[in-house]
């Protein structure tokens, strides 16, 4: 009975991690889709750095795309990334994407070009810059797993934080990678930690007839008294 419960809660975590990154991804393509309906354009609410007109886009930037080719671009990268941060951190996950999603979007309203800078790329390059140093804080191996699996995808991102194309926001790429990284810094405590074995302790758990692990996120996750929810 506890396997089937624990298989039910593993399920029902994957189902809503899911969810979220579909509806994640879905909503800047129905933007980008009531653009090509109406003929118009929803640049306006981007952000436009040191402006109070920009302040808008601290919020709505992310789901506004200049083409087609910048929203395809984007799509992926931002599926899988919020998957992996929704699923592999259910403690941390919602928390450090609203964190960087906020926070990269306004440390570029104070720091950026004075132009319209639109896109989900920040929050992009914020949810890899989690992701690693996450895993490496971690110390535990399938969060380390994913992390490498993040640099061997996306390593190349790397680039797009310096001021290489006069049309590219490296502004938002900068200041998400800075705000993925103090997300991670901040939600440490609430990161899913490796398990610790009997030998490592010198403990016999012989008495112990039950062998069935609860999901990972369950059992090796302490609340900090440091952090607020």
């Amino acid at each position: 009975m506890k396997s089937e419960n624990n298989s039910f809660r593993i399920s029902f975590h994957l189902l809503k991690s899911l969810i979220a990154s579909l509806i994640i991804i879905v909503v800047p393509w129905i933007v980008f889709l009531i653009e090509q309906k109406f003929d118009t354009s929803f640049h306006v609410w981007g952000i436009y750095p040191r402006s109070v007109q920009g302040m808008p886009g601290i919020i709505f930037s992310v789901f506004i795309h200049g083409d087609i080719q910048h929203l395809l671009s984007n799509s992926l990268p931002l599926a899988l990334l919020s998957f992996f941060s929704l699923y592999f951190y259910p403690h941390a996950g919602w928390r450090a994407v609203l964190l960087i999603w906020l926070a990269g979007s306004l440390w570029t309203w104070l720091l950026g070009r004075p132009s319209y800078h639109i896109g989900a790329s920040g929050l992009i390059y914020g949810m890899a810059a989690f992701l690693v140093l996450s895993g490496w804080l971690s110390r535990y191996y399938r969060l380390i797993a994913v992390a490498l699996l993040v640099i061997f995808l996306y390593g190349s991102l790397f680039w797009g934080i310096f001021p290489v194309q006069p049309d590219v926001s490296w502004e938002a790429h900068a200041m998400g990678v800075v705000a993925g990284l103090v997300a991670a810094w901040y939600f440490r405590h609430a990161l899913p930690q490796r398990e610790i074995y009997d030998w490592e302790n010198e403990e016999d758990d012989n008495e112990n007839s039950d062998n069935t692990e609860p999901p990972y996120w369950e059992s090796n996750y302490t609340f900090p008294h440091n952090i607020q929810s």
